[in-house]
């Protein structure tokens, strides 16, 4: 099984929600790996690789250290499509899709984490969202509980099944804490909009998680 992660924006908390997920899939029985689609901000390993494995409890793995989880790391801290043009590079996304297939014949589940939102430009005419749609990915879409998440994760749930992208789940990230009302209405909110138009979407709630 293969899933996309992404978010309703950059900071929505991708990078937990995916050691979160790999570590209950792990605690399920099935052998996990996480994968990043490109990296923006850092040098060598991928920090929110390193963040997944902190969650999930483990060592960073031969394939992180070999760049088959993440190759494309770029140092500036922008959309990929600028980062990579900042360092005169590209994002190969067939080579990205290849190393999900070498990953994918050696675990049961493999969990690949976005770059910011949905409408993240990862060249300049291919975003995040068409990734997604063009291998035909199950998508667990990371939501915040603050004011004004709620009309995010419906543009995102919209922008998913206009395009038969079939949503996992939805995370629900309750940390950090918003106003108990706000929480609590969009929670609800967005389980009666899924029951309407995504009733197959899971809705899981993630609250603080320790690393």
């Amino acid at each position: 099984m293969v899933y996309f992660v992404s978010g309703t924006d950059t900071d929505v908390g991708k990078s937990v929600a995916t050691g979160f997920l790999a570590k209950r899939f792990a605690q399920s029985g099935a052998k996990v790996i996480t994968q990043k689609l490109a990296q923006t901000g850092c040098q060598g390993i991928s920090i929110d690789i390193i963040t997944h494995r902190k969650i999930m409890g483990i060592d960073l793995l031969p394939e992180d250290r070999t760049g088959v989880t993440c190759a494309d790391v770029f140092d500036f801290p922008a959309s990929p499509h600028l980062a990579a043009k900042m360092q005169n590079a590209s994002i190969d996304i067939p080579a990205i899709a290849r190393r999900t297939e070498v990953l994918a014949q050696h675990y049961d589940v493999v969990l690949t984490e976005g770059v910011g939102g949905l409408m993240v430009p990862l060249k300049d005419d291919f975003l995040v969202i068409d990734y997604i749609s063009k291998y035909s990915l199950g998508t667990f879409l990371v939501v915040s509980s603050k004011l004004g998440s709620l009309n995010h994760a419906l543009l995102c749930i919209e922008a998913c099944l206009r395009r038969n992208i079939s949503i996992a789940g939805i995370v629900y990230n309750t940390f950090a804490k918003a106003p108990k009302e706000i929480e609590e209405s969009t929670a609800e909110y967005i389980k009666g909009y899924l029951s309407r138009y995504s009733p197959h979407t899971q809705f899981i709630t993630m609250g603080r998680v320790e690393f």
